[in-house]
């Protein structure tokens, strides 16, 4: 284990790569003439967005979500893996430290949302709530904006999927609650580990293990159909977590459970070859052979319906026991089927109809 001293504390990338799609950069030369160099203690900054839309229809066929809402871009959880981190490059910033402490807000979403259901050209579908970067990341807290846009799902009875690794989630009951009654929510949370030293160092500004049992618990508690995502698997480092992960869902109420094996895209696997070097020396290129191993000697896939799962002997033995896991503690094989039948478009009149 590497002394943490020498990290960049509270963030998960230790370094802020050059943006491939810029030409210029800023580099820190003389280190004695830079009192407060951002590297070193960068601070979250909030940047306005207003999006001319909200929700992307999602093209993956190994993708289970037809249209995705982010309303932030860029996530303060700095989960060191995250395969959201190159899209923050389309914005001109870095996918290290940049897109764990600039983010962008869309403070129009909810109004975007509700121009979306009122248009006439909209077929009500499942919207996924955070397919890119959480919706209930640290901003959420002031902003309210994932709040607003399931009060426009529940005005207009359009279903809507969350997976989210924040316990603020909870705050929001109420309309969960509510949209409940017609069939219209689902919640997967994120549980990639039961190791509360190992969240610090992969997902430092997550909520606790403990407190996303929670999750599990209030939420199936109060009925509210509550699954696990067991993502990433990263050989070597969490695999040997998941029978306790399972079990612990499924002791708290999770009816469903998922599993992707980890996939590093672009700039994002030198950021985290970096972090693994850095916090376990001991073992990274044993970690880092084991994810060759998964992916016919790459980091990663691009491979429709083989990036998620992988291919090869130790993803094999990795799909074998999450089949295992899942049948002893009976978790549901079938995927729920939300309601699109309770849809009301503007004036009141069913959506069905169109």
């Amino acid at each position: 284990m590497s002394n943490q001293d020498d990290f960049i504390k509270g963030r998960g990338a230790q370094i802020n790569p050059k943006n491939q799609f810029l030409s210029q950069e800023y580099v820190r030369e003389f280190a004695e003439g830079i009192d407060d160099w951002e590297q070193h203690a960068p601070k979250t900054t909030y940047l306005e967005n207003n999006s001319s839309s909200i929700a992307s229809k999602v093209e993956s066929p190994d993708v289970p979500m037809e249209w995705s809402v982010n309303p932030y871009q860029g996530c303060e959880h700095g989960c060191i893996y995250c395969y959201a981190r190159p899209t923050h490059e389309y914005w001109g910033y870095s996918a290290g430290t940049d897109f764990e402490s600039k983010i962008l807000v869309k403070h129009n979403a909810a109004e975007k949302l509700k121009e979306l259901f009122e248009s006439k050209t909209w077929q009500p579908a499942v919207i996924n709530l955070s397919g890119n970067t959480d919706c209930y990341q640290p901003a959420e807290r002031k902003n309210k904006i994932t709040r607003a846009i399931l009060k426009i799902c529940l005005e207009y009875r359009n279903p809507v999927g969350i997976i989210t690794k924040n316990a603020l989630i909870l705050r929001d009951l109420d309309i969960l609650q509510e949209l409940h009654k017609y069939n219209l929510v689902q919640v997967f949370t994120s549980i990639t580990s039961t190791n509360e030293k190992l969240r610090l160092q992969l997902e430092p500004r997550t909520s606790t293990y403990g407190d996303r049992f929670k999750i599990l618990e209030i939420l199936s508690g109060n009925d509210i159909p509550t699954g696990i995502m067991n993502a990433p698997i990263i050989p070597g480092l969490n695999d040997v977590d998941m029978h306790n992960v399972l079990k612990r869902a499924s002791e708290a109420g999770a009816k469903w459970a998922g599993y992707t094996l980890v996939r590093l895209n672009g700039p994002v696997v030198n950021i985290f070859q970096d972090w693994l070097r850095k916090t376990y020396p001991d073992r990274a290129e044993k970690i880092i052979n084991l994810i060759k191993d998964c992916h016919e000697g790459s980091l990663g896939s691009g491979v429709f319906n083989e990036r998620m799962r992988g291919t090869g002997n130790v993803a094999e033995i990795i799909h074998q026991q999450f089949n295992l896991y899942t049948k002893k503690y009976n978790f549901s094989e079938g995927q729920l089927k939300l309601s699109t039948e309770h849809f009301i478009r503007k004036g009141g009149v069913q959506g069905t109809l169109f």
